[in-house]
């Protein structure tokens, strides 16, 4: 990216840098702001390489497997069980691919924006910590918002506190990692974070959010090159923060343990032979039902984006009145039931590239050398966060969910980059 002038530099980095670093705070708001910041950096993006006629950033296979998974969404939205709102959702989603090149551009020109992208996260990080053990412990957090059955802090009525830490974690860790390749007088402060972010996605409620974070740690644990002893120190301290807390007031353990277990019909023997076990919970496992009926009556094509809730009724794919919701809580079963096989194929190459990745990861790992590094590493802990298949999830075509995931892959494809040139 060259600029002419002081005010280019200004609209097509700063601009863009600014909305960027403040996304970690617009997705606490909701989806509305994140969604309008990278909306804008893509514009911004476009509109640069359209007065300098350069658009080599877009000449890469990431951004290429984007824009053919774009076009099938729109092919599909327009003949597939047309709805008007299905094709506005597969229309606009190419914001997110000009999203990934644009940030992939940004960090080639000056990469130093990284250090305040990652004490935005902090801040976020701390306040809704604080805030949420406050809520926690008095029932209400610092604006008076009750706890009532879930901490959620600045979330409010949105109970996704978990999945906005869980998420986000690796990243925040990651970039702590690249950042501050050695100890500075901050890291107990840092740590402290890390530790009780984790132990607050479990006092959220949020079961999905608890795995995903263990899930992460695991990852990062098991294919890090020196961060295996630090991660397994932040996780087993988080645990025992748990446990003490969990011996205090029992609420939090309740939720995601006692009662998963009672929903899958695993505590109740009666009720486990009268119904058998279900899935997460019944519900989840009727949407699960009916998504797999769907698909079997549209292997190709599916039912059409995001057209699960306007079928889930039907007489043909109905399990049960629980078998309805906006999206069937599993992003596989939402994919084949919405998108089809040939929508399946696309997520099937994303799992056997990652999977090819790790194992010449480890290949090199038994000869004392790495394909990622540590920083890449914690990436991906991110990224399979949104590939694991048994877990219920959000909606694939949930605009605060994408933007969560798509941070991940701008810093991946950026490491990458600079690694291989």
């Amino acid at each position: 990216m060259n600029f002419e002038s002081t005010n280019e530099k200004i609209i097509f980095y700063k601009i863009p840098v600014i909305l960027f670093c403040l996304i970690p705070f617009f997705l606490i708001t909701g989806p509305f702001l994140s969604d309008l910041s990278v909306s804008l950096i893509g514009l911004l993006y476009i509109a640069h390489c359209i007065k300098k006629k350069n658009f080599s950033y877009f000449n890469n296979r990431y951004f290429y497997f984007f824009l053919i998974f774009w076009i099938y969404l729109i092919f599909n939205s327009l003949i597939n069980n047309f709805y008007l709102d299905s094709l506005k959702i597969s229309f606009f989603y190419f914001r997110y691919a000009f999203f990934v090149v644009a940030i992939v551009a940004l960090l080639d020109v000056e990469d130093s924006f990284i250090k305040y992208f990652f004490y935005c996260i902090f801040f976020c990080f701390l306040v809704l910590i604080l805030d949420g053990f406050y809520q926690y412990f008095f029932g209400e957090n610092i604006l008076g918002w009750k706890t009532y059955d879930r901490v959620s802090s600045f979330f409010g009525e949105e109970k996704i506190l978990g999945s906005y830490l869980s998420r986000l974690w690796p990243i925040f860790f990651g970039l702590y990692i690249f950042i501050f390749q050695k100890k500075n007088y901050l890291f107990p402060l840092f740590i402290l974070i890390f530790i009780l972010s984790e132990a607050l996605i479990f006092l959220s409620g949020d079961r999905t959010a608890f795995f995903n974070i263990n899930l992460s740690a695991i990852f990062v644990i098991l294919f890090s090159s020196k961060l295996a002893k630090l991660r397994l120190f932040t996780l087993l301290s988080s645990i025992a923060i748990l446990v003490i807390i969990s011996l205090i007031n029992p609420t939090a353990k309740e939720r995601v343990i006692d009662k998963t277990f009672d929903q899958m019909n695993l505590i109740d023997e009666k009720k486990k032979n009268q119904e058998g076990l279900y899935i997460f919970s019944k519900e989840h496992t009727h949407h699960y039902i009916t998504a797999y009926r769907m698909y079997l009556d549209n292997k190709i094509l599916g039912v059409g984006v995001k057209n699960f809730r306007k079928f889930c009724s039907d007489e043909r794919y109905i399990e049960s009145q629980l078998s309805c919701a906006s999206h069937p809580h599993n992003t596989y079963l939402q994919i084949l039931s919405e998108i089809g096989i040939i929508g399946f194929l696309f997520l099937l190459i994303v799992i056997f590239y990652f999977f090819i990745s790790i194992i010449k990861h480890l290949k090199l790992r038994f000869k004392g050398k790495y394909f990622f590094n540590d920083f890449e590493i914690c990436i991906l802990s991110g990224i399979i966060i949104y590939l694991w298949p048994i877990i219920p999830t959000g909606s694939v075509f949930n605009n605060w969910l994408n933007i969560l995931m798509i941070l991940n892959l701008p810093f991946l494809i950026w490491s990458r980059k600079s690694i291989n040139t």
